[in-house]
């Protein structure tokens, strides 16, 4: 599997260098979440940043290395193993984010699963941002969206909200 801190380490070094590391953060905290649930959190990169600025977070990964370094930088957040498709909180969130390619890390053949996982917890909206080159494609994603009862309001190129027009990398927002 991972190496949570050794994971960490990249981000940590893109930030030194001066790189904003937050661009998923941002996008999230424009939609004015009170709650949040960060499906495939890894290492909590996103969750900690989201919380930082008083919102509320959950945390889910699969990963234990990953978690036991997101729980021992921010044990206040609640931080829970779980296979994305199985996940049942038994409640929703105002914004459910996959930031990080999580589709991606999933079996392939899986994703319409770890859809509708993580659309059982939407409250209002699913943001999702991943590499188009790795054959899951955003007609994939638009129909497992549709049959988890999400539909397409916003598509972008980058967090930064840069145009989509059929390159390689989509955030897609979908909403409940």
């Amino acid at each position: 599997m991972w190496n949570g801190a050794e994971y960490q380490r990249r981000f940590d070094s893109l930030a030194e260098s001066g790189m904003d590391v937050h661009g998923e953060a941002a996008f999230v905290r424009a939609y004015a979440p009170s709650s949040v649930l960060d499906a495939g959190c890894g290492t909590g990169r996103v969750a900690i940043e989201l919380a930082r600025h008083g919102i509320e977070v959950v945390g889910a990964d699969l990963d234990e290395s990953m978690l036991a370094y997101a729980r021992e930088q921010a044990p206040d957040i609640t931080w829970v193993r779980s296979d994305l498709a199985l996940l049942d909180l038994g409640r929703t969130f105002d914004v459910v984010v996959m930031a990080g390619n999580v589709p991606l890390f999933t079996e392939p053949g899986t994703q319409g699963a770890l859809v509708a996982g993580v659309a059982r917890h939407v409250g209002k909206l699913l943001v999702a941002g991943f590499s188009l080159d790795r054959g899951y494609t955003v007609e994939e994603y638009d129909a497992h969206c549709a049959a988890a009862g999400l539909r397409l309001v916003e598509r972008f190129a980058t967090w930064d909200r840069e145009e989509f027009r059929n390159g390689n990398y989509a955030v897609s927002v979908h909403l409940s």
